[in-house]
């Protein structure tokens, strides 16, 4: 047992306590770790276990800043006022939906009027809270966020996540309503990102195929968070729907 492994893969917030099982005498849900203001305090609370102690760890800036009292639940929800340029227009994101074999309607997708892209909308509670839209034609950057939330895109219903890297393919994934697509929309996995996953029993992260220390990354962060993870091994892109892609998915996400 090492108890700097522990409080490396939780990776806690400040003002965070997570409940587990003992790592010394294996009892469930009776050994919790908490990080206060950068003291990390462990115990378990089984009469026979003796194990106990704390530590002190970095702050992170998010740490701080909250501290100070300048962010409030900014892993939540952000104010997003949808811009009115987002408009519905299938036809003309038609093509685009055909190529990826998506449908606009159920998705809800949107149309960028002054920048010629498709838009996914990211929704909490109902409310669209932030968008993500793509470039149907050669305007830079590919990829453009609208808001300042820290939610993932997530399409589809189920009990288990499938980690992404971008819209089209947690769409893809979404499509069965058997896995829920979270498209990460980055390179690093945000606390919104943890804290919204920790809903799910099961994640599985399915990354680029080139990306596999990242996707090791991801598991190892998500750990602390999801009862349940797994790795799957793409031999190409989710978005292009491969055929043993999609049966391996199908079989991890069992």
């Amino acid at each position: 047992m090492n108890i700097n492994n522990i409080i490396s893969d939780l990776s806690l917030v400040s003002g965070e306590t997570r409940r587990m099982t003992c790592p010394s005498c294996n009892t469930k849900n009776t050994f919790t770790m908490t990080n206060n203001m950068g003291s990390i305090v462990w115990n378990c609370y089984k009469a026979s276990c003796s194990l106990s102690g704390g530590t002190n760890v970095a702050l992170t800036s998010d740490d701080i800043r909250k501290s100070l009292g300048f962010v409030a639940e900014e892993t939540h929800v952000a104010t997003f006022v949808k811009p009115e340029w987002l408009v519905r227009d299938y036809s003309t994101i038609q093509d685009f939906c055909t190529e990826w074999a998506l449908n606009p309607l159920d998705l809800g997708l949107l149309y960028d009027v002054r920048e010629h892209r498709v838009v996914f909308p990211v929704m909490h509670g109902g409310v669209m809270v932030d968008a993500t839209g793509r470039s149907l034609g050669k305007r830079l950057p590919k990829w453009k966020r609208y808001g300042k939330s820290h939610l993932p895109y997530v399409s589809g219903r189920g009990k288990t996540a499938v980690v992404v890297e971008d819209c089209i393919s947690a769409a893809v994934v979404g499509d069965g309503d058997v896995c829920v697509g979270v498209a990460v929309l980055g390179t690093s996995l945000s606390i919104g990102h943890k804290e919204y996953l920790s809903q799910f029993s099961t994640a599985i992260i399915a990354l680029d195929p080139d990306a596999l220390p990242k996707t090791l990354q991801f598991a190892k962060e998500l750990r602390g968070y999801v009862d349940t993870v797994k790795v799957l091994r793409l031999t190409d892109d989710l978005k292009y729907r491969e055929p043993t892609d999609m049966a391996n998915l199908s079989t991890l996400g069992e």
